[in-house]
């Protein structure tokens, strides 16, 4: 299979590998000098650990290189142990982290901490590398302006941003702020354009023929061709010269190694993190198996050799890797062809890049960064999950304000906190039962569902231990009233329990009986029993408070079929809900459903209002204005509009098959809907006629199949619709009128 793919696209490949290449160039080089390396260790870091990781790794298109987060993360490691950038000393620390980073993978392959990944939710990831990217930026920023760039967290760094204001050079500004702004107009408009290889171009070409320098413009160092030298703590192999011993490295490294080993561990970490996930979305996109484990060993190697050449920790890149997969790259032939080509631009194309303006890399730079910003899962956090932003922002700004080492401690305690905060709150829900239907329903997802009368059916969706019984407890408590004779639980959900919460459950169950109120643990699994009688709780089991089932709980209470429910003030029901012919015809159907998907006992009421909650009426709108377009564009085509009505099985949307209740609100949103079209002028009269037909021949088999299975919810139905309408008739007070003309006619 990987053959196959490898031949018959192997042109993609090939050229979305030099592509890469080429787009890393002025990346790598300003992510080298973030770790405080010289830019060309950036391009050697390009050569040797790309090929390996794709000679290893299990992905078959992901992209790795010189990226921002490590290279971020060992500069901050150099400041926070007052080591400048650019000093001998980070020339043997920055390498010596890339290292230690491998050996760390090493270890996690060794205890398979792949798995891990899985603990850490989207939302920390998230916010913590837009905080490093945020970070990253403001140290760039004084580079825009002719500046030096700056190290710390956010504070310190605003503070050097403003203390280089007077040196402000007003070209270089202009080079660099432009280079951003074409970069990402340019990303908006022509996104299949490299961008960062023609600003890189044109910034090489204005140097050589305007000679920006003499204008005050810094411009890349002269770039040494040829092989990089090895590098290693303690032992180094310059190019030309012979292999020889440093004494300040064997020195200086027992020094700095407490916090080298505790620093890179938080890279390795991060690496991990992202890397995996990231890998792992293009392999579901795909649909290819991504071996985590032996992700993990391709990642210690690919440091190994990134270590031996000098350069920086390596990661996998998201941004180079849209790149490639935007290019219809399929195969590791990318990387090995990337790692080719920049061999050939270290051996020959160095010249060039002495004509790069530093404003121009800068720029290239602060917008790869920017594509980094997790600015649109803010977004949709903020609409969809408060709590889930609240983590996102305390990640983003745990690395702002105090450094990536301790944004990596804070990410994993918001990752494992997370999770105990699920495990501790988990959903829970009182049910009843939708007059008609077997089953029991949430009463506040679903409208048509009534209480049984002295009854408490409490839904608990987690396992049970010391951190969440008294939420258990107390909502049990608080939903009891003086008319309440028992209690059952739906532990569905709960698959193990501890001895804190089996004494509490005891304690429960007695104080309940001591009310003269029943107490039932149901629908289990039997393992939750045996945990039970080990924990000292076998009373519930001896004294039958423990049942398989719902159903058998009630019946041990006295309750039989058909369930006396609740009635809302102003609503009339016969006794007992339905008559015993009624339910019995009921029973049998529902035993049918399980036998036959097409059974009409298997339809199920106000589905949509479960499934979308405050937003059903939208959502529903939406739905059926999108089939009353479909119907228009069919025009005169008879058989296709009534195709699209009536489907044997009954009303199949874009959404899916509607219950009858459903299929009901559905009819009226479309007339509305059909109104707007023919009022806009983009359907005829005739067609809004036939069309009204076919519906008024759809509802109204709809309701007499729905009066053969259940009168009461045909009237319950009847009732249901006069909600529906008053929702349209104050939303839409003009077009109502009109929908009941429509209607009158059809």
């Amino acid at each position: 299979m990987r053959k196959k793919i490898l031949s018959s696209n192997w042109k993609k490949d090939v050229f979305g590998g030099i592509v890469v290449a080429l787009v890393s160039i002025p990346i790598s080089m300003g992510y080298a000098q973030i770790a405080g390396l010289e830019p060309v260790y950036g391009l050697y870091g390009s050569i040797l650990p790309i090929l390996i990781f794709g000679l290893l790794t299990s992905s078959r298109q992901f992209i790795v290189g010189v990226d921002a987060m490590p290279a971020a993360m060992a500069g901050g490691i150099l400041a926070e142990m007052g080591i400048a950038a650019l000093s001998p000393q980070a020339k043997v620390l920055v390498p010596a982290m890339a290292l230690l980073v491998a050996a760390w993978f090493f270890v996690l392959y060794f205890f398979k901490a792949g798995k891990v990944v899985k603990y850490i939710s989207v939302p920390v990831m998230g916010g913590f590398i837009s905080g490093v990217g945020a970070t990253i930026i403001m140290m760039q920023i004084p580079k825009l302006f002719g500046g030096n760039p700056g190290t710390g967290e956010v504070v310190v760094l605003l503070e050097n941003i403003w203390a280089q204001r007077e040196g402000f050079h007003l070209l270089s500004f202009a080079l660099g702020f432009g280079t951003i702004v074409i970069i990402l107009l340019c990303k908006k408009w022509i996104p299949k354009v490299p961008m960062t290889v023609v600003m890189m171009a044109l910034g090489a070409l204005a140097q050589g023929f305007l000679r920006l320098d003499e204008y005050g413009v810094k411009v890349m160092s002269e770039v040494q061709a040829g092989f990089p030298g090895l590098v290693l703590p303690g032992f180094t192999w310059e190019k030309g010269q012979a292999p020889e011993f440093s004494l300040f490295q064997l020195e200086g490294m027992p020094e700095y190694f407490p916090d080298l080993l505790l620093g890179t561990l938080g890279i390795a970490a991060v690496i991990m993190a992202q890397t995996l996930l990231a890998s792992g979305n293009y392999a579901r996109k795909y649909q290819d198996e991504l071996d985590n484990r032996r992700e993990l060993l391709a990642y210690g190697a690919m440091n190994v050799a990134g270590a031996f050449v000098g350069s920086c920790p390596i990661n996998g890149s998201v941004s180079r890797s849209g790149i490639a997969d935007s290019m219809g790259v399929r195969s590791q032939l990318a990387s090995i062809t990337a790692a080719i080509t920049m061999l050939l631009v270290v051996l020959f194309g160095t010249p060039l890049l002495r004509y790069l303006p530093v404003p121009v890399l800068t720029g290239i730079v602060i917008t790869a960064l920017i594509g980094i910003l997790e600015i649109k899962m803010a977004k949709k956090l903020w609409k969809t999950s408060k709590n889930e932003w609240l983590i996102f922002m305390i990640a983003f700004f745990g690395v702002l304000l105090f450094g990536t080492l301790n944004g990596v401690i804070i990410g994993v305690v918001l990752s494992f906190g997370e999770v105990a905060v699920r495990a501790v709150v988990p959903p829970t829900a009182f049910v009843g039962r939708i007059p008609g239907h077997g089953n029991f329903y949430s009463l506040k997802r679903n409208s048509a569902a009534r209480p049984i009368q002295n009854t408490v059916i409490y839904r608990f969706s987690g396992n049970l231990f010391f951190a969440n019984v008294d939420q258990f407890c107390e909502e049990i408590v608080g939903a009891i009233r003086p008319d309440t004779h028992q209690v059952v639980v739906d532990a569905r959900g709960i698959g193990s329990i501890d001895v804190t919460a089996t004494e509490r459950l005891v304690q429960l169950h007695k104080s309940l009986r001591e009310r003269g109120i029943l107490f039932y643990l149901t629908e289990h699994d039997g393992s939750l029993n045996d945990q039970l009688r080990i924990l000292g709780g076998e009373s519930l089991i001896e004294e039958g408070a423990v049942r398989r089932t719902i159903t058998l709980a009630l019946r041990d209470a006295g309750l039989e079929k058909p369930y006396a429910l609740e009635l809302r003030e102003g609503e009339e029901l016969p006794e007992g809900n339905l008559r015993k012919g009624e339910e019995s015809r009921v029973n049998a159907a529902e035993g049918m459903a399980l036998k036959g998907r097409g059974s009409e006992a298997d339809e199920r009421l106000s589905e949509f209002e479960w499934a979308f909650g405050d937003d059903a009426e939208e959502k529903m709108e939406e739905l059926a204005g999108t089939m009353a377009d479909r119907l228009a564009a069919a025009g005169s085509d008879e058989a296709a509009i009534e195709a699209q009505m009536l489907d044997r099985e009954g009303l199949r949307t874009d959404w899916g098959m509607l219950g009858r209740f459903d299929e009901d609100e559905f009819w009226d949103f479309m007339e509305l809907r059909l109104e707007e079209l023919a009022r806009e002028g983009k359907i005829t009269p005739d067609l809004v006629s036939r069309i009204e037909r076919h519906v008024e021949k759809r509802r109204s088999f709809g309701r007499q199949r729905l009066e053969e299975i259940n009168p009461h919810a045909a009237r319950l139905l009847a009732r249901h619709g006069e909600v529906i309408r008053n929702y349209v008739k104050q939303r839409h007070p003009k077009e109502y009128e009109r929908f009941l003309e429509l209607q009158k006619k059809a």
